[in-house]
């Protein structure tokens, strides 16, 4: 199903934020700081009236952890996001959508919204982080990452919804899983299935896998 070929490596994994270069053009902005969604998250939880403990609890994270995330204290990755929104009632693209202000047509590199974890000693980490492609939050049909998974990261578990998915392998491997089968994908491979299959993710290399990967609607 695969073919093989040359994987350039990504950046090296030194335990810190990794964002994109800069480069001579003047028309590139600088890297865009990690997206911070805490007040989105707590304003989510007070309205559905939970409490920390009961967020926890659906979860399957701490309390302390919660909180952390909530004051900005820790940026969660694209995983943890997804488990807190569907503890939440809500969604990634709800929260994305709250705080978007960008409706250019075009993103330079650098410019992009980035959902990335900050390592902090004692908080879990699943090696992932994503440039979001689609600007628009929830008020778009598509939603679109640029996710780099590093050596032994992935989807931290399995995860389900409404819609489809598609996406495409720049670089590295990817394991995936759909309902019970597991599909090795190399450099240059595509996949797509829909979304309501238990799904999950993991990088099996020993180099960071770059994946552009795109769901419709906006249900994460």
């Amino acid at each position: 199903m695969s073919r093989s070929g040359p994987s350039p490596s990504l950046r090296p994994s030194t335990g810190t934020v990794m964002t994109n270069a800069r480069t001579a053009d003047p028309d590139l902005a600088e890297p865009t700081d990690p997206i911070r969604l805490g007040v989105q998250l707590r304003h989510a939880r007070l309205v559905k009236g939970l409490r920390l403990k009961d967020v926890a609890d659906r979860s399957g994270y701490s309390e302390s952890l919660i909180s952390k995330i909530e004051n900005d204290k820790v940026t969660p990755s694209l995983s943890t996001l997804l488990r807190l929104a569907k503890a939440l009632g809500t969604t990634v693209a709800s929260l994305l959508g709250e705080q978007s202000g960008n409706s250019d047509t075009v993103m330079r590199a650098g410019q992009r919204p980035m959902i990335q974890q900050i390592a902090v000693a004692g908080t879990p980490s699943d090696g992932t982080e994503a440039e979001v492609l689609v600007p628009f939050g929830s008020s778009s049909l598509l939603q679109g990452f640029l996710i780099r998974v590093l050596p032994g990261g992935g989807s931290d578990g399995a995860r389900q919804h409404d819609g489809e998915e598609v996406g495409f392998v720049r670089r590295g491997e990817l394991l995936l899983t759909v309902a019970g089968t597991e599909y090795r994908l190399r450099e240059g491979d595509s996949f797509f299935f829909r979304s309501s299959l238990l799904h999950s993710f993991s990088n099996p290399g020993d180099v960071p896998t770059e994946v552009i990967w795109v769901n419709t609607p906006a249900s994460l």
